[in-house]
């Protein structure tokens, strides 16, 4: 007699509050938070020189110090992303003036930054370095369009400087001055990201993690944009389409995951030098 076997029951539903997730930190002290800052900064540059989103000396990421009011954390001049670590960041306060650290700063370039910072005070960091379909994007003189869901995490929150401030201001040569640096930061407004026409990109976030993410994902959205305007004519995502999308993927705590895996499959967490 053939013995009939009886199905196994499926495994139970794992409770909900039983399941990981990964969240920002908390720290206990200003120092902790100011250490893991330094090191997701230094890990970002990493990522950032990886992807290939530096020029020569232009390009700078910076995060606001948890401590000091009006001092901010930056890579330091003519130094290739892929080699800094945290200790090779400078404390830099809002007049350019070096406060930690053995190299100089670009003060141009950092007076952007500064001005950012100052004029959003919920704002960790800023990013602002060179990539190709950005800076095509703004040679064009162009916004983000909903083309794809992960652009709409733009839509209506990001802006068009539409008049070029000149170099110096933003990490290369040239002598853009102090107006400029306060016209960049208006022109950003209440946004997380900037179109700065004939220029390039910049992006702001509640986080390093945050900031950079705004960054990569404006930059390889707007590959997707121009990509889709050589094949033919896109197709738009309706307002409410978009509106409803950014709600849902747009926040800073949603930059801040995604930009989890993509430091680690990059190679770019802590430095062991």
């Amino acid at each position: 007699m053939t013995e009939r076997l009886v199905p196994a029951s499926a495994p139970a539903p794992v409770p909900v509050e039983r399941l990981g997730f990964e969240m920002p930190p908390v720290f206990a002290t200003p120092g902790e938070e100011r250490a893991h800052r330094k090191e997701r900064l230094a890990a970002v540059l990493r990522l950032l020189g990886r992807l290939g989103y530096e020029d020569g000396v232009g390009g700078h990421v910076s995060a606001r110090d948890p401590e000091f009011e009006d001092c901010y954390w930056v890579n330091p001049f003519g130094w290739a992303f892929g080699a800094i670590g945290p200790d090779d960041l400078l404390l830099v306060d809002g007049e350019g003036r070096v406060r930690q650290g053995e190299r100089r700063v670009n003060q141009l370039a950092f007076a952007v930054h500064a001005a950012v910072h100052r004029a959003r005070p919920a704002v960790v960091a800023v990013v602002r370095t060179q990539a190709p379909y950005g800076r095509a994007l703004a040679a064009l003189g162009e916004l983000l369009a909903p083309v794809t869901q992960e652009a709409c995490a733009f839509y209506e929150d990001h802006a068009l400087l539409d008049e070029f401030t000149g170099g110096g201001a933003l990490g290369g040569g040239g002598g853009a001055g102090t107006g400029d640096a306060e016209r960049i930061a208006g022109a950003l407004g209440p946004y997380k990201a900037l179109v700065l026409r004939n220029i390039g990109l910049l992006t702001v976030g509640d986080s390093v993690e945050a900031a950079a993410w705004w960054f990569i994902a404006a930059e390889r959205a707007a590959q997707v944009q121009l990509i889709a305007r050589a094949a033919g004519k896109a197709v738009l995502i309706s307002h409410h389409s978009a509106l409803a999308t950014r709600e849902r993927f747009g926040s800073d705590l949603a930059a801040w995951a995604n930009c989890q895996p993509l430091l680690e499959t990059a190679g770019a967490g802590p430095s062991t030098s």
